[in-house]
């Protein structure tokens, strides 16, 4: 490629390159020299005089000097320079005027581009395989395929989402014995919709029903069906579907489904949110699903943290016909999964699962896996041969509050942060229905200069009204201590604001918990508000109305939190003092240097109980 390009480049300059001379006037220089005799021999073309100087050596002979070119001006007297030139013999050489350069120099420049372009797209194709197959490639599915002989999973791997594996055992037995059910008329559904917030193992329980039918699995985010080329999403899910057919029986997985399935008539006042390319697509993922029954032996499984927004196409009996829920697991399940993911991990004799399933209230199969992984790091820094109950509550610190930073604070912003946490820590103890305390501390953690953690007792689905009134009151607590003792607040409460601002407006605009506003739903379930100017449902007078009703709320748990602070001042410099001392205080130690009382932890807070909303 280089060679043609450096052979065309050369051609074309000695074609156009002339051969150097030396321009002189006509008159008097040249006719003096043709007069001299030092002229013999020149060419004509047109008005251009060209040829070559001459002067005589000592035997008579001519040897060229200097090559020379001039031109005939118009006034010139033709006839007096042609009898000129023949009285002294020089010799007169004339040439056309439309003379050009050699054929195959005017091939070369007239098709050298062409061919050099030609050449480039000849390699081109060559690296490519052929112009179908570079092209074709775009719309080719770029599913990851797991064969049954390979990395395989089955419902042993999975834990603690026993009724999700429950449902879906049907379509395993299905693809184990498909005539059992075929005989009595029945099919399994086209397709199984897996729905639950993130991390909670939606994948890996696609993958185990693959595993325990011991089928091929097709694995595809529909993210990756999308492209800036439009119709290539569609092209994909054919070739996905065609490979999965030509694979039957087989189970096709596509997370994510929200990604594409976004229900077509979405939008706010009257606007849609959905493009060409991702309507295409979705429109042949319902195409294909409707292309083929249970006979073919392909399952789909679909997974979505948003079953809301799916399109109502998707969800109709036919395609996927079947919703699993999988929510996150409780106290057994989190044990169960810490078994599942300790397997390979040599643990201590002190490790007691059960215990850290307790302290992990909320927490999915990817946060523990996550900690069991954090603990097994840690355990190997700390060059220890097992993982020990240390290391695996050191990790769930780290997760939960943050990595430990090596940070310089001056004593009194360390006495002030100690007062800060003191403040959440004496609320959260003396506040009938908060959490308890289970650690305390100043050592700063990611963005924050301290930390107090609460956990719940046991797991919780839904809360009382008074439960959510002591989380709004905990948060105060930090603000509250500060202006108590230091008669001025700081932005440290910067995130415990934001925390209580949310629940107050979820109390009022959600969960029904004010009297003035009622039970109306006046929030959007996922926090979003409106996009677009009058597209609210919701009045200005009720939107105005949420925001009184939240501020009242706040004042008043504000007014009860600074009250408990004044009465029990003992207590929050006796805890302040303890955590300025020791840096952290576990569980134990806070409620002994607070003077607290687990089991009459209630006993005080009744005269500070909270005032109905």
């Amino acid at each position: 490629m280089l060679v043609l390009l450096a052979v065309n480049f050369w051609a074309g300059s000695r074609a156009t390159q002339a051969p150097s001379r030396v321009r002189v006037p006509y008159s008097p220089f040249f006719l003096q020299q043709v007069t001299a005799g030092h002229v013999a021999e020149i060419t004509s073309k047109g008005t251009a005089i060209q040829g070559t100087f001459t002067q005589k050596e000592r035997y008579g002979k001519a040897k060229p000097t200097t090559r020379f070119r001039t031109e005939i001006p118009a006034f010139a007297d033709n006839n007096a320079l042609s009898r000129l030139l023949q009285s002294k013999g020089v010799v007169v050489n004339a040439e056309p005027l439309d003379t050009g350069a050699p054929w195959w120099q005017n091939l070369l420049l007239g098709f050298g581009p062409t061919i050099l372009f030609l050449a480039l797209l000849f390699w081109l194709m060559r690296r490519a395989g052929n112009v179908q197959g570079m092209l074709g490639a775009f719309g080719r599915s770029r599913a990851r395929r797991y064969q049954p002989s390979g990395d395989r999973l089955t419902f042993a791997d999975v834990a603690g989402i026993d009724e999700a594996k429950a449902e879906l055992s049907e379509v395993v037995d299905f693809l184990r014995h498909p005539e059992k059910y075929r005989r009595l008329g029945g099919h399994v559904p086209h397709g199984v919709l897996l729905a639950g917030p993130p991390g909670t193992g939606k994948t890996l329980l696609a993958r185990a029903v693959a595993g325990e039918a011991n089928v091929p699995f097709f694995s595809m985010a529909a993210s990756e069906f999308v492209e800036a080329i439009v119709g290539v999403g569609a092209s994909r899910v054919r070739d996905l579907f065609k490979d999965a057919k030509e694979a039957a029986p087989a189970i096709v997985f596509i997370d994510e489904l929200d990604a594409i399935g976004r229900s077509r008539t979405s939008g706010v006042a009257g606007f849609s949110g959905g493009n060409d390319e991702r309507e295409q697509t979705l429109n042949q993922i319902l195409t294909e699903m409707d292309g083929f029954d249970s006979s073919t032996g392909v399952i789909v499984i679909g997974a979505t943290n948003r079953p809301d927004v799916l399109d109502q196409a998707l969800l109709r009996p036919g395609r996927f016909d079947r919703r699993v829920a999988v929510q996150p697991p409780d106290r057994a399940g989190r044990e169960a999964i810490l078994k599942v993911h300790t397997r390979g991990v040599p643990l201590g004799p002190d490790v007691d699962l059960g215990r850290i399933a307790s302290t992990t209230p909320g927490m999915v199969g990817a946060d523990l896996a996550n900690l069991v992984n954090e603990a097994a790091l840690l355990a190997a820094r700390r060059n220890h041969d097992v993982v020990t109950e240390a290391d695996l509550t050191d990790a769930l610190e780290r997760i939960v509050l943050g990595a430990e930073r090596q940070v310089m604070m001056s004593p009194e912003d360390r006495r002030r942060t100690a007062y800060h946490e003191a403040g959440h820590a004496i609320v959260g103890m003396l506040t009938e229905g908060a959490d308890p305390v289970r650690k305390i501390s100043i050592i700063p953690r990611g963005l924050a200069l301290g930390v107090t953690f609460s956990a719940p007792e046991a797991d919780r689905y839904s809360y009382q009204r008074r439960e959510l009134l002591a989380k709004i009151k905990v948060a105060l607590g930090g603000r509250a201590a500060e202006e108590l003792v230091f008669d001025e607040p700081t932005t440290g409460a910067e995130s415990d604001i934001q925390q209580l601002t949310e629940i107050a407006r979820q109390m009022v605009g959600r969960w029904g918990m004010s009297r003035a506003v009622g039970k109306l739903a006046v929030i959007p379930a996922d926090g979003q508000g409106p996009l677009l100017p009058g597209a609210s449902e919701v009045s200005e007078h009720t939107q105005q109305l949420v925001d009184d009703e939240a501020r009242r709320i706040v004042d008043e748990a504000d007014q009860q939190v600074v009250a408990l602070l004044e009465e029990n001042r003992d207590k929050l410099d006796s805890l302040a003092q303890a955590l300025l001392e020791h840096e952290t205080l576990d569980e134990d130690d806070a409620y002994a240097a607070a003077g607290v009382e687990r089991a009459g932890a209630e006993e005080p807070a009744a005269a500070h109980a909270p005032a109905g909303v």
